[in-house]
């Protein structure tokens, strides 16, 4: 192939882990602990990632110490009753049901959270009808849970490899068998090749494809791409939830803006508009503490009706909050804001993806040797809308369970002695990220529409080509394209509103014929879109 990348080195192991957040830290450390050599790779620092900006908590029914009358059954009802009819059932209770052991590997591996009485402090988020949100320093969760399983690896000896960004999994015979290794680019450029009969993706979300989100400028859609180009499918990839209450810093502001968590609603802080009314009352049952989807929907016809840029969040009577929130205070005051005394400015924006690469629970995909955990993956879990703080929670769940599958199904060294077939992409369609969050941010976000949505497309594919990969940006900005072609695919073939996509030329929600995931993969270069039968490895 012209112009193909020379591999400058190579490594081995059982099992290669592309990410270093919640779920790829806890796949490593357990499949270490089960007998494997494991292999950690990471595009950046070791905690660049989702993980550490977490605020609200884990939501888990913990069984030393719950609110009584709450159940795992219970915390079950809820999450299907905010995913919009899309959620696995029998998904949802088998990662629930695994919650209160997960965390509990977690505290044993010296995570900290929160303290009351003779217990852990509990906190109330939106959709949930109990206080089952353990939280560590107040509104830091993300960062102590990445702290605790970064300090773990250290301390036996996860081989890690920072700086490292992979561009292509190796499948064997004619990239339509098992995999055989993962192909990176290191700081230098160089290529390496990584021999290995598993590679788990945990890279997190894609909510760098729109200008204004709560995640880390790492967050591109890198792993979702990967395993597309590999030949996993994706599934509810249209489903990307807007966050209600992000800290608005002024007009055009672009990028990773603060969050502002939603226990803080559970707090009792309540939205008002720009002249000081409540606007949720009568919206839904339980107000300002409704599920997110209902929330940014509603911030955003309030938005348009005073023809305003933003809503507040008023927490002025909480006079614990520089205590309980001192993340979010911070970053109040850093823009001048005082939440003790001002209304906090509020408005939604993109946050976390629902969708992702097609997995069953214990993270395989349809490519044998290939898994997946965290955001980037799709078990059944957010159907249409997450619940608030089942993200962590999934990523423990599931990066432990899919350690457990792969040391299952290991089928021997078969990436060790073998030439490692296949060929590196180096040229592969790509656009400029600023093009491609303009075009997703106007017609891709809240309130989509066909014309909006068609439209986007057009003008990302007018600004693609194809281009070789020799670089993290490179990679980053081609996974881009990759995903947002992808959700406009699928956002254009759901003709209904549910969860977190709201079309505004098809306000109803369909459950006769659209109340299905959509499966999207790549035939030959082609996106292809289909309604799935089952959404489940194997039988999609």
């Amino acid at each position: 192939m012209s112009g193909q990348p020379t591999v400058c080195w190579e490594a081995s192991a059982d099992l290669v882990v592309v990410g270093s957040g919640v779920a790829g830290l806890t796949a490593a450390l357990e499949a270490l602990e089960l007998g494997l050599r494991v292999l950690l790779v990471t595009k950046d620092v070791a905690d660049a990632g989702s993980t550490r900006w977490a605020q609200g908590g884990i939501a888990v029914v913990l069984e030393d110490g719950h609110e009584p009358g709450d159940t795992v059954d219970r915390h079950v009802a809820d999450t299907l009753a905010a995913t919009g009819g899309l959620a696995e059932p029998d998904a949802v209770a088998r990662i629930l049901a695994d919650g209160p052991s997960a965390v509990s590997d977690l505290r044993h591996r010296g995570a900290v959270f929160d303290a009351a009485g003779d217990g852990l402090a509990l906190a109330r988020e939106g959709g949930h009808s109990a206080f089952r949100v353990v939280h560590a320093g107040g509104d830091a969760t993300g960062a102590e849970v990445e702290r605790a399983l970064l300090a773990a690896a250290g301390g036996v000896g996860v081989p890690m490899l920072t700086g490292h960004v992979a561009i292509d999994v190796v499948r064997a015979g004619g990239d339509r068998g098992p995999v055989v290794g993962l192909r990176v680019l290191d700081g230098a450029g160089r290529l390496g090749q990584l021999r290995a009969p598993s590679v788990l993706v945990a890279t997190g979300g894609y909510g760098q494809l729109f200008d204004s989100t709560t995640n880390p400028d790492t967050a591109t859609g890198d792993g979702v791409a990967l395993a597309m180009r590999a030949g996993a499918l994706g599934a509810d990839l249209e489903f990307v939830q807007f966050h209600p209450t992000v800290l608005y810093t002024g007009a055009g502001a672009r990028g990773r803006r603060p969050l502002v968590t939603e226990a803080v609603r559970g707090h009792g802080a309540v939205l008002v508009d720009s002249t000081g009314r409540r606007f949720m009352q009568g919206v839904h049952p339980l107000a300002d503490l409704a599920p997110r989807d209902v929330v940014a929907a509603a911030i955003t016809r309030r938005l348009a009706a005073t023809a305003t840029s933003c809503v507040y969040l008023d927490a002025t009577a909480q006079t614990d909050f520089p205590t309980r929130f001192p993340t979010v205070f911070a970053s109040c005051r850093a823009i001048g804001v005082d939440p003790l005394r001002d209304p906090i400015p509020v408005s939604p924006a993109a946050h976390y993806s629902c969708g992702g690469v097609l997995t069953d629970t214990e993270g395989r995909t349809g490519v044998p040797g290939l898994y997946a955990a965290g955001e980037v993956a799709r078990t059944g879990l957010h159907g249409a809308n997450r619940l608030a703080s089942n993200s962590l929670l999934e990523g423990l769940v599931v990066g432990r369970r899919a350690a457990h599958a792969i040391a299952t199904d290991r089928l021997g060294p078969r990436a060790l002695g073998c030439a490692l077939p296949g060929t590196v992409f180096d040229q592969v369609p790509m656009a400029d990220r600023d093009l491609v969050q303009r075009a997703m941010s106007r017609g891709a976000s809240i309130g989509r529409d066909g014309v909006g949505l068609a439209a986007a497309s057009d003008a990302i594919e007018a600004g693609t080509s194809a281009g070789a990969v020799t670089s993290r940006a490179q990679v980053e900005d081609a996974a881009l394209t990759l995903l947002a072609q992808a959700v406009l695919a699928a956002a254009g073939t759901r003709t209904e509103t549910r969860g977190c996509h709201v079309r505004t030329d098809f306000p109803l929600t369909d459950d006769t014929h659209q109340r299905a995931s959509l499966l999207v993969g790549l035939n030959e270069g082609q996106l292809t879109v289909r309604t799935a039968d089952s959404a489940r490895v194997g039988a999609a």
